[in-house]
């Protein structure tokens, strides 16, 4: 290493470690102008160390620009501005402020060359500036960035960040970008053991695959310590790769919950066989589609809205379609539950069809509100905004059902005429009205469902088909007619199903769900919650 690049680097590690002598506007202005008459590449370095030592993250758009060659030197009156080509010429901007500064012909202006050293001298300074920065934002980002590049050459200037630090999560890491130099620097042997054990207890995948880097080239003692912090991480990432599925097993669970809750309760209350279930959620995802549509049309700046707009307009469609089979078809098939089967399995051909004739049998778009699009890192978990609102979604919608069925007269009626119909009628409960409202609110339900999964799914005809047949698990291993073992088993079988398709496939992983279902029924046929009543026991 140079002399001259030594005792520069030890006039930043000073300014740093005594804390940035912020340069007033005008000082630092006058260092950039210096660049126009500095004499060989030399002096430019000798320039961008005297800004880097101010410490002033206002310098940084102008090394940045620097760097990438982007610096000029305005010939009538000297001045150093940062251009952008445009035809004929540049767009100038000041090298501070980023405003505008006019415009100037390709004569008028003389670039700043650089060279690879040189960029490497503005790399050093562009994260000893970073690191020096107010925001521990900046700070934590220049630490990551350090982390990755691994450049011995940044450990003076890491040192002193790491000893002027207050922020714990910032130190944390700045003492993981420091190891991950310290590597490339070929240290002391006590040395570059500990900078392994620090990245191995960062236990991320970029540790994971830096050390794999590493051990590849080395030998001995080293070899065998890299070897150990990579099985220390392996370890740390299974325990989150479990995390992960047992998340997606929540994310699924909460959407079987949601299209499977309705037909607990008109299968539990009504003892239909509802094929038609899945088409209710179907009419839902269509329901939102239409809302967002006219929204795009008409009102661009509520789309926020329209899932909020779109969930009571479902219910009620949804509802509404359901209340009318329940009084013109399956009202006269009770007590004739293969009949109901059949009936309603007609009567989902037909909804689909006349779906597929109002809205064709393609894929129908429904955007995602701004509230529910992208992720966020928890730890190596990734979790979607759009799933984690339809679990929590999912949850209201099972705490609202508890309180209709516990705390209302018509949540009492239904389940009067759950226990025993004979006696509810006896008492003077219409059971007929009770059957039509219950399966209108199963069928609303239903529909409600279809405004949560027309986020995470295809809306289209067969979108209901696709979770019919597990809603009639959920509710047969929960138990028919029970909410508290909907929740349950909708929960436990999408865990169990995200579990088994790493080993089995996803086809094969539903089928070993439905074998273990059938072998869990020959032992509990009423299934995990059974209700309890005469004519539930007779």
């Amino acid at each position: 290493m140079p002399v001259l690049r030594i005792f520069r680097l030890i006039f930043i590690l000073i300014a740093v470690m005594a804390g940035p002598a912020r340069a007033d506007d005008a000082a630092l202005r006058t260092m950039l102008n210096g660049l126009a008459n500095a004499d060989g590449f030399a002096a430019i370095e000798k320039i961008v160390g005297d800004i880097a030592a101010t410490g002033d993250p206002k310098a940084e758009r102008a090394l940045g620009a620097l760097s990438s060659g982007d610096l000029y030197v305005r010939k009538a009156d000297k001045t150093v501005l940062i251009g952008k080509s445009k035809t004929g010429g540049y767009v100038l901007s000041d090298p501070l402020t980023g405003d505008v500064a006019g415009e100037a012909k390709r004569s008028e202006v003389e670039k700043i060359k650089v060279n690879n050293t040189l960029r490497r001298v503005v790399r050093e300074a562009l994260g000893g500036l970073t690191l020096a920065s107010v925001d521990p934002r900046a700070r934590l980002n220049a630490a990551e960035t350090i982390f990755k590049s691994g450049d011995p050459h940044a450990i003076p200037t890491l040192d002193a960040a790491i000893a002027r630090e207050t922020d714990p999560a910032v130190k944390e890491r700045l003492m993981e970008a420091r190891a991950s130099a310290t590597l490339k620097a070929q240290a002391p042997v006590a040395e570059t053991t500990a900078a392994l054990e620090t990245i191995a207890g960062r236990g991320d995948r970029e540790a994971l695959s830096l050390l794999k880097s590493y051990e590849a080239g080395a030998q001995g003692e080293l070899k065998d310590a890299a070897g150990a912090a990579i099985a220390k991480i392996e370890q740390t990432l299974a325990l989150w790769a479990a995390g992960q599925n047992v998340w997606y097993g929540i994310s699924l669970g909460s959407v079987l919950l949601l299209a499977a809750v309705g037909l607990a309760i008109t299968f539990g209350v009504m003892g239909v066989i509802n094929m038609a279930h899945g088409e209710m959620v179907m009419i839902g995802a269509y329901t939102t589609f239409v809302v967002q549509d006219l929204i795009r049309q008409y009102s661009p700046d509520l789309f926020d809205w329209s899932l909020p707009i779109a969930l009571p307009l479902a219910f009620l469609v949804s509802a509404g379609v359901g209340l009318i089979i329940e009084r013109g078809i399956i009202r006269f098939l009770y007590g004739r539950p293969l009949e109901t089967l059949l009936a309603t399995w007609g009567v989902s051909l037909v909804l689909q069809q006349t779906v597929r004739s109002l809205f064709g049998p393609t894929n129908r778009e429904v955007g995602n509100p701004s509230w529910m699009s992208g992720a966020f890192q928890l730890g190596e978990l990734t979790i979607t905004w759009n799933r984690l609102w339809i679990v929590v979604f999912a949850l209201i919608v099972f705490a609202l059902l508890l309180y209709v069925l516990n705390r209302t007269a018509l949540g009492l009626q239904m389940r009067a005429v759950t226990q025993n119909r004979r006696m509810a009628s006896s008492m003077g409960i219409r059971t007929p009205w009770i059957d039509a409202m219950t399966f209108a609110l199963g069928s609303g339900i239903a529909g409600i469902a279809g405004v949560a999964l027309s986020q995470i799914d295809n809306v289209s005809p067969d979108l209901g088909q696709g979770y019919i047949i597990d809603s009639f698990m959920v509710v047969v291993f929960g138990g028919v007619g029970n909410l508290w073992g909907t929740l349950v088993g909708a929960f436990t079988l999408g865990v169990l199903n995200k579990f088994l398709e790493p080993y089995a496939g996803a086809v094969l992983g539903k089928i070993a769900v439905l074998i273990l279902i059938i072998l869990f029924i020959q032992k509990r046929p009423r299934g995990l919650f059974a209700l309890k009543g005469r004519a539930v026991e007779a």
